[in-house]
């Protein structure tokens, strides 16, 4: 059994190819897609977040708007970059949008890809401390967050209040319980990933990942998932941890899928993200339902993991990526007893 959820990075662009032409479609339609895919069955709606580009920005916004409109689906990111976050105000937010949800945010957070600008989290105000990286920096802000999501006063009171406190130290309002238990962090090393473990964060792994030994990306995550678990295991955590993947698939069932995606298949390959570091790019898996089956039983990190993230062509409409969610449900995910 695995749960099955979508990735939509958001895109929007004023192309009349594009049936997401404007930053309100690109918000509106993914509501309408996380209302569409819950009443399919599926199990969680998972947004990117990008700034400075023509994608999903701030996502608190609509994570809230999602949970107003749906009632059982998990709403989640993948991932919400740290560099640019005040883990504060954060918490504010996140505690905010999980309580309108009823509990079910599942919240991706990272150091983050790289962005549209130079350094563009210099804009938001932040500069890693002297000898850290942006990376450091990231990890610290995630620190912060993860701290105050426990609901332990922190704040000296003032001793005239405009308002009667409780007693003690004050923590940040409004308070979710269990949000912090819910707090994925989204690795593209073992290292990351082993971190992540031990602080008892769950585990995202993208398409991509920094090469770490040549291998396709599978069985690259694979290993990534294994050296987390055993990190988690490591630092005696008491629940079970949770780990995601994310996949570009598409079953070719009809026509306007074998004109979108017929012949897209395609093998991993490297290539470099940064500069300086080797990446591995999973492929795309695009085939008629029975070949898929095949191909996806060949995926390491798949039978890994207890959470599959479908990527989803948001500027195709929603209409079609209901479709494209559905077709899995419907034709691949039971053959691998994944429902």
């Amino acid at each position: 059994m695995k749960k099955i959820g979508f990735l939509s990075f958001g895109h929007w662009s004023p192309s009349p190819q594009s049936q997401t032409r404007s930053a309100s479609d690109a918000l509106l339609q993914s509501i309408e897609l996380a209302v569409a895919a819950e009443e399919l069955g599926v199990d969680g709606a998972y947004f990117r977040v990008h700034h400075f580009a023509r994608q999903l920005g701030s996502p608190f916004p609509l994570l809230a708007a999602v949970g107003a409109k749906t009632s059982r689906i998990e709403i989640g990111t993948a991932v919400i970059d740290m560099r640019y976050e005040n883990p504060l105000y954060m918490a504010e937010d996140a505690g905010a949008a999980d309580l309108i949800a009823g509990g079910r945010l599942q919240l991706g957070i990272s150091r983050g890809s790289p962005e549209q600008v130079i350094d563009g989290w210099r804009y938001f105000g932040y500069v890693p401390q002297e000898g850290q990286s942006d990376a450091d920096m990231a990890r610290s802000h995630a620190e912060v967050f993860l701290k105050v999501l426990r609901g332990e006063g922190f704040a000296q009171p003032n001793p005239r209040p405009m308002f009667p406190n409780p007693p003690g130290m004050l923590r940040l309002e409004p308070f979710s319980a269990g949000l912090r238990d819910r707090i994925w962090w989204g690795a593209a090393t073992n290292a990351t990933a082993q971190w992540a473990g031990k602080l008892g964060m769950n585990l995202q792994s993208s398409t991509l990942k920094f090469d770490e030994g040549g291998q396709p990306l599978h069985i690259q995550q694979a290993e990534q998932i294994r050296a987390f678990r055993a990190a988690w295991k490591e630092a005696g955590h008491a629940r079970e941890p949770r780990v995601s993947v994310s996949r570009s698939i598409f079953a070719l069932v009809n026509d306007r899928d074998r004109a979108y995606f017929g012949g897209n298949g395609s093998e991993d390959h490297f290539g470099y993200i940064e500069p300086d570091k080797l990446a591995v790019f999973g492929r795309t898996y695009a085939a008629e339902p029975d070949i898929l089956v095949e191909q996806l039983r060949e995926d390491e990190a798949i039978a890994e993991a207890d959470t599959l993230l479908l990527t989803v062509p948001n500027q195709l409409g929603v209409d079609y990526n209901a479709h494209v969610i559905g077709a899995i449900l419907k034709h691949v995910a039971p053959a691998l007893g994944w429902r």
